[in-house]
């Protein structure tokens, strides 16, 4: 990226955040489908491997990639991603996070990463691992430790969230290198098995704050990264439903085949015009609703996983999960990948943010 900030090469992202966001152009269309379109020739070349995603990231400046949240472009930063999820899983596990460090700097306000950088999102909390920031003379540093931070090892920068010392938490950009220390992981998942993610240490790490304490979480853009995330999710669906329809096309007098072909399309469909929906709120200025919206949409979504796990297991079966390589790879990644929807405590903040329901269609 060049050393102007993300609102100078992207303007609709600045108007979107004064409520002035427009349609993303026809030429923007055309740029960011070439750049993810390289992404994903990437993906298809590599086979899971973590390195060729990454030089590719690096190469392709975050902003041809996808849209900005609330830009306009919204539906096609989604699908985009879905397109990513159903061509490989991982290269999508990768992107996600990138891609949404960049859309966080941007809605701070922040200058562009430099060139070459690849960026991901270290903000989970976790007993037993507690990561405070201190100022002193003017700038701030990291101490302690962090958890659940993917790709540590590889990334070349990250934001990531500490304690002030108040209470209140506050997310910092620091570069992976400096002062910090990537610990063993104990990494033995099948699926996603080089996206490893564990400890991080920093010792005195030089950082960078990204908004005012609290902002991370109170901002609008949280819950539009995590629909970003359902639409990966969705889109890692959509190679198993083919295939089960294609499973229930060949034996059209089995019933029961039919049937899980036909449930699991409407599932599917149900969290694809669940994740356009949320697009358009989402270019139209909705942030009263945004933790209802998130949560109905990652909850639909992940169903739509689920189910179509099952429908793997079920109806395609052992011996497709033991001899098609691609389809057991998809399977454990998108198995580990939709384990971060919380079901049950996440239906439960649903219901906390739920207003009346409206009598009127």
């Amino acid at each position: 990226m060049t050393k102007r900030t993300i609102d100078e090469r992207m303007p609709r992202a600045a108007a979107a955040r004064q409520g002035l966001a427009r349609p993303v152009e026809r030429e923007d269309a055309r740029m960011v489908t070439s750049a993810l379109d390289q992404y994903i020739a990437t993906a298809g070349e590599c086979g899971g491997r973590i390195a060729p995603l990454l030089d590719a990231l690096a190469d392709i400046p975050g902003a041809d990639l996808l849209p900005l949240p609330a830009s306009g472009g919204t539906a096609e930063r989604f699908s985009g991603l879905a397109r990513v999820a159903a061509a490989d899983v991982t290269a999508a596990r990768v992107l996600e996070p990138h891609v949404d460090a960049l859309a966080i700097l941007a809605e701070a306000g922040e200058p562009a990463p430099a060139p070459g950088s690849t960026w991901g999102v270290f903000a989970a909390e976790a007993p037993g691992a507690e990561t405070r920031a201190e100022s002193a003379d003017g700038g701030w540093t990291l101490h302690g430790r962090k958890a659940w931070c993917s790709l540590a090892g590889s990334l070349s920068h990250a934001l990531v969230s500490a304690s002030t010392g108040d209470g209140r938490r506050r997310l910092f950009a620091v570069a992976l290198r400096d002062r910090v220390t990537v610990e063993p992981s104990g990494w033995v998942a099948h699926g996603l098995a080089e996206v490893e993610s564990g400890p991080v240490r920093f010792d005195a790490a030089p950082a960078t704050p990204v908004g005012a304490d609290g902002w991370y979480l109170e901002r609008p853009g949280f819950r539009w990264g995590g629909i970003g995330v359902a639409a990966c999710w969705l889109g890692a669906t959509l190679p198993i439903l083919t295939a089960v329809i294609a499973r229930a096309r060949s034996r059209p007098d089995d019933a029961i085949t039919g049937a899980r072909a036909g449930a699991l399309h409407r599932s599917v469909h149900a969290a694809r015009l669940a994740l356009d929906d949320a697009a358009r709120r989402i270019d139209g200025g909705a942030e009263r609703d945004g933790a209802a919206l998130a949560h109905t949409v990652r909850g639909l979504a992940a169903d739509a996983a689920v189910e179509a796990l099952a429908c793997a297991r079920d109806v395609l079966g052992p011996a497709a999960l033991a001899f098609d390589a691609s389809l057991a790879r998809r399977c454990a990644d998108l198995e580990l990948y939709v384990s971060q929807y919380h079901r049950g405590r996440d239906d439960a903040s649903l219901a906390r943010h739920l207003g009346e329901v409206e009598a009127a269609w």
